[in-house]
């Protein structure tokens, strides 16, 4: 089953248990999705369905960070709920030492030896880590390793 069959579906039975949040949170994605295949014209695979969760993960770290700040713990709150949602479609995420056995793989195959190396080094960790590590770690761990 894709993924994007998979989201259907759990729409489907948020529907019936008549939880609104969740529903709420799914039928977001589903739009975010529905937008992004009218917008290309193209039907999305599991990995465009990954990338898209990914940006709106992010968007909800943004927005809990901004909130937060300014007081409003009942809509961080919200968006703490729908990241747990979200978090449901991505792939199994990383361990620390599989992401650092990554990132040592990478430095070896590009044989990079300072900072000015760090576009190349992430831009074959992107392709293997997408979706399964944060890449703001996966950058500052590159960083960290270059500088050291």
């Amino acid at each position: 089953m894709s993924l994007k069959s998979r989201i259907n579906e759990e729409m489907k039975i948020a529907l019936r248990a008549k939880d609104a949040l969740r529903l709420s949170a799914i039928r977001l994605l589903l739009a975010a999705v529905k937008q992004k295949e009218v917008d290309e014209r193209v039907e999305l695979t599991d990995a465009d369905v990954v990338a898209i969760i990914e940006k709106m993960i992010k968007q909800r770290r943004d927005s809990i960070a901004q909130y937060e700040k300014g007081g409003r713990q009942d809509l961080a709150d919200a968006e703490k709920f729908e990241i747990g949602v979200l978090q449901a479609y991505m792939p199994q995420a990383l361990s620390d030492a599989n992401i650092e056995a990554a990132v040592s793989a990478a430095l070896l195959a590009v044989g990079a030896n300072g900072m000015a190396d760090m576009g190349k080094v992430m831009a074959v960790l992107k392709p293997q880590l997408a979706g399964r590590a944060d890449m703001g770690k996966v950058s500052a761990l590159v960083k960290a390793k270059l500088t050291a």
